[in-house]
């Protein structure tokens, strides 16, 4: 799903920065005090009552000759590590949501040392405890963009009993890079990768198996989340062999089980207008696996970004046969024994794609470069609702159809509805985004903090209730699942959440005002959504074909095979 790129975007809406004075900076607290295999660290004491421990490297810097090879264990350390601050995020070009950071787009920012992970637990744990259970954030951005600071699991710690890790990944062509110079100087079958994000998203639950008993955590129950890219990279974990007994449940929110050939990741000809292991003019001269690994981190980028400065379309989770099988995410997740069968919920939003549409000038217009205005507000939701619609079949609907036909039927399917933003400025954030890609975030997490300064327009006094209880329920139903293996009543009065079946039923997440937490069934596919868009009486042919196209240019082949042109009789 190539939008999942642009994910932030939106926040060209708001200032340059939050304005919001910064945090005191934490002080350590002598009763968070641990020792791990590396060598002694303290952490500190949120307001929420969790401990935090933050910026403990969980492998070696992938720098030097380590660049493009799969991660190697983390060095040691001697005294006491100071863990009070997240690490430095992996290197990556900026977009519309850095201006909250004073940053503009198109800059590239980061360091190659990167591979490190934050601890947010429940206050006062003993260490060998060994009963909390783990949950594992996985951030999304694309693959190419993010950081694990942006995401506090201080909340959801300390309100549902669980300890949350946020791991950080290579990015981009760093993360995902496919090269033969490469894979002939391979010191390890491992060596021989391309999709080294996921190396490194092993190598933390490697990491968290052996050392999170130290924090009160119990290594034999781990969840593995994520969401956009994050959800991505947790289907990547299901398919691969790799990752296989380092976690026992998963969570997918709006992800995709798209993977790309080997072959086609590296070929010019590809769908793709930088393939893989594509190199900048500077090193065109000498492309051995030496002097790639001395490139500067500036040239590893260039081939890879556009006039304007931001990074362009590239290839993420390249089925290599290494880190990821051969056959890819959705033909594992279908075969019996082809992936990692442990419970999955998989989920979308509703209203998914407004997030980027709002910023399509075909749908939308800027007065004075700031207030948004539909161009046809009739057509702006409908293609939105069809892209929408297409995102939870592949994401959710399609899922969960591979995984019961490979026997495994321990599955849960959700949507989130809430779509109760607040207004500003003649714009109607209920109206133009609704429930979009990435607001359930804030929900899971009960941190209303995501859209920079529009938070305060988005999440206002007047939806406060209702957001509380929807993050109560939210929170409790993720937790339950990491617990139980079953998100069942949330650990509360909320209502049963069954599996997905073959009467796809499913939980429906909204505040109280649009009907709560309800158990729905939803079930849908490729070829319904077709059928309906070719009925649909409130829209003419040329925007149905419209919508097609705009299907097609989101999701390729997966909308192409389903929704051809010409059966609309739409001219090419």
């Amino acid at each position: 799903m190539r939008p999942i790129l642009t994910i932030a975007a939106i926040l060209a809406l708001t200032a340059c920065s939050r304005g919001d004075e910064e945090p005191a900076a934490p002080e350590a607290y002598f009763e968070t005090a641990r020792a791990v295999t590396q060598g002694a660290l303290v952490g500190y004491r949120a307001e929420s009552g969790a401990d935090v421990w933050k910026g403990i490297p969980f492998a070696a810097p992938p720098t030097g000759d380590l660049r493009w090879r799969a991660p190697r264990p983390a060095a040691g350390w001697s005294g006491e590590r100071q863990a009070l601050a997240s690490a430095e995020r992996c290197p990556q070009v900026t977009n519309g949501l850095n201006r909250t950071e004073g940053l503009d787009p198109g800059l590239l920012i980061g360091t190659e040392d990167c591979l490190y992970l934050d601890i947010y637990a429940p206050g006062g744990l003993e260490p060998g405890a060994d009963e909390t259970p783990v949950m594992v954030w996985i951030h999304g951005g694309g693959n190419v963009w993010g950081r694990a600071s942006s995401y506090d699991g201080s909340v959801l710690a300390a309100e549902q009993d669980v300890i949350v890790v946020a791991i950080q990944y290579r990015l981009g062509p760093l993360g995902w890079f496919a090269h033969p110079a490469l894979r002939e100087s391979a010191e390890s079958e491992a060596d021989r990768a391309a999709s080294f994000a996921l190396l490194d998203m092993i190598a933390a639950l490697e990491w968290v198996e052996a050392e999170i008993g130290a924090f009160g955590g119990d290594a034999d129950n781990v969840t593995i989340f994520g969401e956009s890219a994050g959800g991505h990279n947790v289907a990547g974990l299901l398919a691969s062999p790799r990752a296989a007994g380092l976690f026992d449940r998963a969570i997918i929110q709006s992800g995709s089980l798209e993977s790309v050939p080997l072959a086609e990741a590296e070929s010019e000809s590809g769908d793709y207008p930088n393939p893989s292991g594509k190199t900048a003019p500077a090193m065109a001269a000498d492309t051995s696996a030496r002097a790639l690994r001395a490139a500067s981190v500036e040239d590893v980028f260039a081939p890879y970004r556009g006039g304007d400065g931001l990074l362009g379309d590239m290839p993420a989770m390249i089925a290599d046969g290494v880190a990821l099988p051969e056959e890819g995410i959705r033909s594992a997740l279908g075969r019996e024994g082809g992936f990692n069968a442990v419970p999955v919920i998989s989920g979308a939003n509703k209203d998914e794609m407004k997030l980027f549409n709002l910023l399509d000038d075909r749908y939308t217009r800027r007065w004075f470069g700031l207030i948004y205005r539909l161009r046809d507000p009739g057509f702006y939701h409908a293609v939105s609702a069809y892209q929408s619609r297409m995102w939870k079949i592949l994401a959710v609907d399609e899922a969960m159809a591979l995984m019961r036909a490979a026997g495994h039927d321990d599955v849960y399917g959700y949507r989130f509805d809430w779509d109760e933003g607040g207004s500003a400025l003649t714009m109607d954030f209920s109206e133009l985004l609704g429930a979009p890609h990435a607001m359930e975030i804030p929900f899971v997490f009960n941190r209303f903090q995501l859209f920079g300064d529009l938070d305060r327009v988005i999440f206002n006094d007047d939806n406060a209730e209702g957001r509380a209880a929807l993050a109560a329920a939210m929170g409790g139903y993720w937790a339950e699942f990491a617990r139980a293996g079953a998100p069942r009543d949330g650990g509360g009065d909320f209502p049963f959440w069954n599996r997905w079946g073959a009467d796809a039923m499913m939980m429906r997440f909204d505040s109280p005002a649009g009907g709560g937490p309800e158990l729905i069934a939803n079930g849908d596919s490729m070829e319904a959504l077709f059928e309906d868009l070719k009925s649909d009486p409130a829209l003419s042919a040329g925007q149905k074909c419209a919508i097609a196209e705009a299907l097609q240019a989101v999701y390729g082949a997966s909308a192409a095979d389903f929704l051809p042109l010409e059966s609309l009789n739409c001219s090419q």
